[in-house]
This record gives C-alpha cells, sequence and structure tokens, in this order.
C-alpha cells in the first residue's frame, strides 16, 4: 500500500506567542518549528502500514523551503521520500486552496505513474485550528474520508471498488470506539493516542539527508475559505493574599506556595 501523508511546518509554540501583521496566524520569525502530534501519529500509521503490506510512505508539505526540514524528520523515522510544495506565504492559502494545491500534486503523480493507496493528514492543525484540509482533499478527489481516526489495520485482499483493498479504521465517537471499514483509495484524517510516534535512529538521520525530495511550486493564492482573524487571549493574572500575622500567616503561604508547586515539602 502506497501512502501520502500531508504533514505541515508549525511554529514550536513552548515560548511567547505572538501574532503576524495580518493578525491571522502566528510570527513565528523568532520560534522553533516542528510538526503537530496528530501529524507524527499520521506518519506513524503510515510507516507500520506501509511495513505491513509491503508498500511506501511519502510525506508533503506546501511552505517554505525551510520546511524541507520537517519532510526530512519524517525521512528519519521510516519515509522513504518527500514533496514540497514551496509557497513562502503559506498562511495567504485557505484550507480550499491547500486542498486544492495537494489534490493537483496527486494527479500529477497518477499521471507520472505513482498513485497513493491512501491519504494521511493530521485531525486538525495545531497552529491556526483549521480542520478542514482533510475533508475537502477528499471532496476534491472524490474519496471517502474518516476523521478522529487513531488506529489503522489494513484489509488484506479484501478489494475495494477499484482493486486497491480496504482499510479499517478505529477512532473514539461520543459512545466509544468506533470501526470503520473504508474502501481505497481514501483520505483518514489522524488524532493522537493510537500510537506513539518514533524517535529517528542515527542511520534514519543519515537517510534523511540523502532522501530524495521533489519540489513543486505553489500557485498564486486563491480565495477559497480565506483566514478568520485570531486574538490571543487575555493574559491571566493571580493574585493571593494572606490574612494574619507572625507565624500562622507564614504557614499559610508556605501552604500557598506547595500548592501552586513553587516550592515542595
Amino acid at each position: 500500500m502506497d501512502i501520502l501523508v500531508c504533514i505541515k511546518r508549525i511554529p514550536d509554540i513552548s515560548g511567547q506567542v505572538t501574532l503576524d501583521a495580518s493578525d491571522t496566524d502566528i510570527d513565528d520569525s523568532s520560534l522553533g518549528h516542528t510538526t503537530s502530534a496528530h501529524e507524527e501519529c499520521a506518519v506513524e500509521l503510515a510507516i507500520q502500514t506501509a511495513a505491513a503490506t509491503d508498500g511506501t510512505v511519502t510525506v508533503l508539505t506546501v511552505g517554505p523551503a525551510e520546511a524541507v526540514e520537517q519532510l526530512r524528520a519524517a525521512v528519519a523515522v521510516g519515509a522513504n521520500d518527500g514533496i514540497l510544495i514551496e509557497a513562502e506565504d503559506p498562511g495567504a492559502f485557505g484550507a480550499e486552496d491547500i486542498a486544492q494545491i495537494i489534490g493537483d500534486v496527486i494527479r500529477d503523480r497518477a499521471e507520472q505513474g505513482q498513485s497513493f493507496d491512501l491519504v494521511l493528514l493530521g485531525n486538525d492543525a495545531a497552529d491556526t485550528g483549521d480542520f478542514q484540509v482533510g475533508i475537502r482533499l477528499a471532496y476534491d478527489l472524490e474519496y471517502p474520508v474518516l476523521t478522529g481516526i487513531q488506529t489503522l489495520t489494513s484489509g488484506g485482499d479484501s478489494a475495494g471498488s477499484d482493486g486497491s483493498g480496504t482499510i479499517e479504521a478505529r477512532g473514539i465517537g461520543p459512545t466509544g470506539t468506533e470501526v470503520f471499514a473504508l474502501e481505497l483509495p481514501a483520505v483518514i484524517a489522524v488524532q493522537e493516542g493510537g500510537v506513539d510516534p518514533r524517535y529517528p535512529s542515527i542511520t534514519g538521520r543519515m537517510k534523511a539527508k540523502k532522501a530524495r525530495i521533489a519540489e513543486y511550486e505553489a500557485p498564486e493564492p486563491g480565495t477559497g475559505n480565506p483566514r478568520i482573524g485570531l486574538e490571543l487571549p487575555p493574559e491571566k493574572t493571580s493574585e493571593v493574599t494572606i490574612l494574619g500575622e507572625g507565624p500562622d500567616a507564614a504557614g499559610a503561604l508556605v501552604d500557598v506556595l506547595e500548592e501552586i508547586g513553587v516550592i515542595r515539602s
């Protein structure tokens, strides 16, 4: 089974978060970058599924030239190759635009003789909260789609409508675990929690440096589903007033500091 995993270069928001001038994206000029936990799990599921079906894993991203770093990180843990659709300002593209761009590349690859049986994405974007790309991509490709999936199992010899087979997908629904049998080709949005992403080995890192990364140029941004404005939450302040004097007040202060984790008993 040949699998395409769509990932996104996102800011590492462990530091101070600010918005850019358009108020539609995070200002990442002073931040490091990574991929979301959803997408790391999607890569892991793709690697496991491809290994069980003698298939391949290709990772794709729409982003600046620096996003090749995230593609090579996925290759380092087991993906075979990568596709960079270069866009210096990916924030200018809405979800419909991104879906159309990915769909065009999938169609182009099919014309060249490389068809993907399964397309995986993260359930939603960790930086902007977008959750529409997978659904819109499936609509564009006319593929069935599932969201919120945590584990996958190949359907073996069971054939789908085009002979590619089926996939069993499991996710957590309102009433518990939900199980789906999906004909391929298909699009699945992965939610973290079902698998543990692996760490790259030294051999994997060396392989990633030499891996083939195909490059495409993104078209001009369209107007499909334009980005909505973002707003940072107000800063939270806390205040504690200790009443009393002498030893009682000191003891109360120690209790508060222990409760909020400033000191340990």
